[in-house]
């Protein structure tokens, strides 16, 4: 009875966390119908209500969430434990879990991880790339990676690359048609390529800054893309202006494809860092990651 509980327990704290029976089930690698069935026996022996079903998602009961929030501290505790126990071992192991924005993991991330796992076999890195700011402790994410100003001040922040600038590119051929702006309000006259932020669901304003004065714009255009290779992509073949990360445009530049303009207004920012709380015991295979990524 003990040890179904436990392992009852472990699933109901997957589905409480994860609002889907699902993804819970993919998690612990078993069949939906068999987690569903777990959950509705844990339910009768514990002669209560955990979870609300619906036929589109889950969510706990007062009761269920009541239990959620007892049992993850002990369950958090637990696995710490587990992993400081693989620490003592000769070659550093365990799991990691980051989110990551779709820039930050293709211009650092990636080139950094790729030898850190071949450095170390046996710790094993699990990237979510979204581009929405992910509350990494309701997530279960040991870190998350994004802009220093978006970055909490109750978490632990470790820079991991340089400063970074914007940058409003169009084709020479757009240009050629519809004008080069000379300052962000003259992009009210252009086709832009917009860009829809995940987490409050607008679209979003280009920022700009000259003098010290910052400044927001808010841009039209027929187009909204979130995969910054497509806004680039629909940049150079005329479809509008984009407001892309300077680094990225070096080459189409360079090539003569693409063109930058309202350069003065761009001004350098604070880049990426990596986050986690400072109240989480991490293991020594993520202060190992930790220092890989760290910049310089």
């Amino acid at each position: 009875m003990l040890k179904d509980n436990i392992n009852d327990l472990i699933s109901f704290m997957v589905v409480a966390r994860e609002r889907s029976f699902t993804r819970a089930a993919a998690q612990l690698g078993v069949s939906q119908s068999a987690l569903s069935h777990a959950m509705r026996n844990l339910e009768s022996r514990l002669d209560v209500r955990l979870l609300t079903r619906t036929t589109r998602n889950v969510a706990p009961t007062e009761a269920g969430e009541k239990l959620y929030q007892r049992l993850s501290p002990h369950l958090l505790e637990i696995e710490q434990e587990i992993s400081a126990l693989r620490d003592t071992r000769d070659r550093p192991a365990g799991n990691i879990r980051l989110t990551v924005g779709e820039h930050s993991m293709n211009t650092l991330i990636w080139p950094r991880i790729k030898p850190f796992m071949q450095q170390y076999p046996e710790i094993n890195i699990e990237v979510t790339v979204d581009n929405g700011l992910t509350d990494i402790v309701d997530a279960r994410y040991d870190a998350g990676i994004r802009l220093g100003e978006q970055v909490a001040r109750d978490m632990i922040a470790v820079r991991i690359g340089p400063d970074m600038r914007m940058a409003v590119v169009g084709s020479p051929d757009y240009l050629a048609r519809c004008g080069v702006p000379q300052t962000p309000h003259d992009l009210q006259h252009h086709r832009c390529i917009n860009m829809r932020l995940p987490t409050r669901g607008g679209l979003y304003a280009w920022e700009f800054e000259k003098d010290g004065e910052p400044l927001r714009v808010r841009v039209e255009g027929q187009l909204i893309l979130n995969c910054l290779p497509q806004r680039l992509e629909a940049a150079e073949a005329g479809l509008g202006l984009a407001y892309v990360p300077e680094d990225t445009i070096a080459d189409a530049v360079a090539a003569g494809r693409l063109q930058s303009v309202l350069e003065d207004w761009c001004a350098p920012f604070a880049g990426y860092y990596l986050y986690y709380p400072s109240r989480r015991q991490h293991t020594a295979a993520f202060a190992l990651l930790v220092d890989a990524l760290r910049y310089p």
